[in-house]
């Protein structure tokens, strides 16, 4: 049976950017976002945030308020759509309908009005940093090959011979499905996938794709899914 589901990005560190400049109200949002597991980054100045964001996609989601010092969060979110496609949530005081339109129209993918209820503030972000993807049996589809993720296994349809995939390597392929056409730096693979307290060097991620490539590829040396992306890192495309 065929089934679309949502699959959040296991045994990965999803993260978030917080633009807010009311320091209770980050607070508290850091606090609630961490007890679920998020890594959360804060900033409380649209135009500090607007420099700090070079490559906006090293995040799952950015959460901005709409009225902030320096560069507003309208401002803010139409920049970030230059650069990339990362979820955008808005939070403001302001929330009448044409407000709403207009973060929506800036690119924002959901709007929260000033006073917000926690919990469904907690319940949105889970929605936006999940990844949607067409599924069969918990599987993903990739040519010929079909990626099992709960077996951690690989099989070609055609010849019917199955290949155990590590741990390391469905998440690798877990975090090219959240960043799918996006390139994915190897540094955001070593942070995600082997977290912040392993040293593995860029060369081991470029041997991991080697092997996927192997794996998944009909011709890893001409590859139609895996792409290098020289000097940055590697993007994912179905």
């Amino acid at each position: 049976m065929h089934l679309t589901i949502f699959v959040k990005t296991q045994n990965l560190v999803i993260k978030i950017c917080l633009v807010e400049d009311e320091k209770s109200i980050s607070e508290l949002i850091q606090l609630n976002l961490e007890l679920e597991g998020y890594d959360v980054n804060i900033f409380d100045n649209g135009k500090k945030a607007k420099d700090a964001l070079i490559d906006p996609s090293i995040y799952d989601l950015i959460i901005l308020d709409v009225m902030l010092p320096g560069v507003s969060g309208i401002n803010l979110c139409k920049h970030i759509r230059t650069v990339s496609n990362v979820p955008v949530l808005f939070l403001s005081a302001k929330g009448t309908t044409s407000d709403r339109i207009e973060g929506l129209k800036a690119g924002g993918n959901d709007y929260l009005p000033k006073p917000f209820d926690l919990e469904e503030l907690l319940l949105r972000v889970g929605i936006l940093t999940q990844i949607d993807v067409s599924l069969e049996e918990e599987t993903l589809k990739v040519g010929r090959h079909i990626v099992n993720f709960k077996t951690y296994t690989v099989k070609n349809q055609e010849t019917h011979e199955e290949i155990q995939l590590s741990k390391k390597e469905i998440g690798i392929i877990r975090l090219f499905l959240s960043k799918k056409g996006e390139v994915v730096s190897r540094n955001e693979i070593l942070d995600e996938v082997w977290g912040a307290d392993q040293y593995p060097t860029t060369r081991t991620i470029d041997n991991f794709i080697l092997n996927l490539r192997k794996i998944l590829e009909e011709d890893p040396r001409s590859p139609k899914y895996i792409h290098s992306v020289r000097g940055v890192g590697y993007k994912f495309t179905l």
